[in-house]
């Protein structure tokens, strides 16, 4: 199989300005949402990843008249020629379980792959379907597909076992068609629940506490069509906020929010970055001296389990001994043997990894595993002596935009490799 692969020399200070995309993890919900009403919808700022061309090619197969052109996606449902979601372009994206909310509440029937995507351990679909079921759906487990169906979904009361942002948001939207008053307990308080909420309330649902602990929604017959800027991608923002700091550079976010990465930017600062928050972007300087850390990844407003990869980076330069405990997902160290090969002294026991921190990083030839293992192996190779090749990056690809393109700008010695033939190591 032939794949790409990203070359960085290490060694080079980043420094100047790098524009935040829109957020991946916002607009997929919201292209779900195009489903939900017959109605047009445009989406601006929308990312240009995998992620979002899969998604894209699914709603279109289902029947959706959809253009994505210059970061702009304009869709509209008039009649949909199926209401299943294929298993060969759903096993690519654990995402496209969102599609089941929409596909329920508008046709009364949804069957959906099992999800697929990164392998980084369990993420249980039946906090969905328990949602679902107490709505009214009856639900199905066939030969790897999920079936759902109900004649009308009705307004209900039901509290998530585990905290859930994808599970939330396909509640809310299931919920948005119900035939009155439903209430969720132990929601999601990430940014994209609050903007699926908002976005609902202009379609027409009645939604309170969108971004709390308890959300309200009453459904309606029909739902309107909608406009919606997407936010901007808090995880890619605290990437590069990263990338800033390991480098000892000067980079300006612009367009990144910080009121979305308050526990990123706390950590960056206990390290030692020097952070500026401004109403345009985050400004970051990063310090030769890197302090230790113990972090502990939990659901938003904490610290996101999405940053933990960066983060070990970060600290694996440190002076001293850092902790990073993982309580989201449990299998979420798969980097870590790939930053050992790279000079790394990291420990695994449990959810738990101890890094000593070491005097430099040196470059080798990595394999990356996940989406996020994959931004941590290129934030390595900046920092460390000589060549590092990271392999698989069609992960990385699933969600940063341009990411090789947008730290060349700013003085990283980085290129993608097209089509290289991968080799076992």
């Amino acid at each position: 199989m032939a794949l790409d692969k990203m070359r960085i020399v290490g060694g080079n200070r980043l420094q100047g300005e790098i524009l935040t995309s829109g957020s991946k993890n916002a607009a997929l919900p919201l292209l779900a949402m195009t489903l939900l009403t017959r109605d047009p919808c445009e989406l601006t700022a929308v990312p240009d990843l995998l992620d979002i061309q899969n998604m894209i090619k699914i709603l279109r197969i289902l029947g959706v008249d959809l253009t994505f052109l210059n970061h702009t996606v304009n869709a509209q449902t008039i009649k949909l020629n199926q209401v299943e979601a294929p298993y060969d372009f759903v096993r690519k994206m654990r995402a496209s379980v969102l599609l089941l909310g929409p596909l329920l509440a508008k046709c009364g029937f949804a069957r959906v792959s099992m999800p697929g995507g990164c392998a980084i351990g369990v993420r249980p679909i039946n906090l969905h379907l328990k949602a679902f079921e107490a709505l009214g759906a009856e639900i199905e487990l066939k030969e790897g597909y999920v079936e759902a169906k109900a004649s009308r979904l009705k307004g209900a009361e039901h509290t998530f076992e585990s905290v859930t942002v994808t599970g939330t948001i396909n509640a809310l939207m299931a919920a948005s068609l119900a035939v009155g008053e439903s209430v969720f307990h132990n929601c999601a308080q990430e940014p994209e629940v609050f903007l699926t909420g908002e976005v609902l309330s202009k379609m027409g649902a009645t939604v309170d506490g969108a971004g709390t602990k308890t959300i309200r929604i009453r459904g309606r017959n029909e739902l309107k069509g909608f406009r919606a800027d997407m936010i901007p991608d808090r995880i890619e923002a605290g990437t590069y906020l990263v990338a800033s700091a390991i480098t000892e550079g000067e980079l300006f976010l612009r367009g990144a929010n910080a009121e979305h990465l308050g526990a990123v930017i706390q950590k960056l600062r206990d390290c030692g970055a020097e952070i500026v928050e401004d109403v345009s972007g985050i400004f970051v300087k990063g310090k030769k001296l890197i302090l230790p850390l113990e972090i502990q990844t939990a659901p938003f407003p904490g610290f996101p389990t999405d940053m933990q990869a960066q983060f070990m980076v970060l600290l694996s330069l440190a002076r001293g001994r850092s902790l990073v405990h993982e309580t989201i997902f449990e299998n979420r160290f798969m980097h870590v043997a790939e930053l050992i090969r790279m000079g790394a002294d990291l420990k695994i026991k449990g959810p738990e990894v101890t890094i000593e921190g070491v005097q430099k990083l040196k470059g080798a030839p990595v394999m990356a595993t996940d989406l996020r293992a994959s931004a941590s192996l290129v934030l390595a190779g900046l920092v460390s002596e000589g060549v590092t090749e990271v392999s698989r990056i069609y992960h990385l690809d699933r969600g940063y935009e341009r990411m090789e393109t947008k730290l060349a700008s700013v003085g990283a010695d980085i290129v993608r490799i097209m089509n290289q033939p991968e080799v076992e190591k």
